[in-house]
């Protein structure tokens, strides 16, 4: 199934929009489970490009999932607020759990608290793919 792909289902909105949300919620929670740092961002927000250079000059990959290129990106928006309290982007997800926004993260790196997160995640899939079968 691709990533943030449209779902329509039957002809009753309310089930389509129930149906469409679990499935939603269901990539948002793929997305933050397969990668280490995962930022949902929109491409125009100087917040969000702040937070992406800062990986980019820790030189840690990251998934970048641009809300506003998704004709649904608004209600991922308001699963990310359930799922965070805010709706407010960037929402950034580090090994699973949630850090908080661009301000919240460069304060991380600040605390030299930010890389051991990542590394930490990094360590663990590097043990989960050696004892995979």
């Amino acid at each position: 199934m691709p990533f943030f792909s449209p779902f329509r289902m039957g002809n009753n909105a309310s089930a389509a929009t129930a149906i469409s949300n679990t499935a939603i919620t269901n990539q948002i929670q793929d997305a933050i489970s397969d990668n280490c740092v995962v930022i949902f961002s929109k491409s125009s927000c100087s917040y969000c490009k702040m937070a992406k250079r800062l990986f980019q000059e820790m030189n840690v990959n990251y998934k970048a999932i641009e809300l506003d290129r998704y004709e649904n990106g608004s209600q991922f928006q308001d699963i990310l607020h359930q799922m965070t309290g805010s709706r407010t982007v960037p929402r950034i997800f580090i090994n699973g759990n949630f850090v908080g926004g661009a301000t919240d993260t460069q304060q991380l790196h600040r605390e030299g608290k930010l890389l051991p997160l990542v590394h930490q995640c990094q360590i663990q899939r590097e043990r989960n793919s050696v004892h995979s079968y």
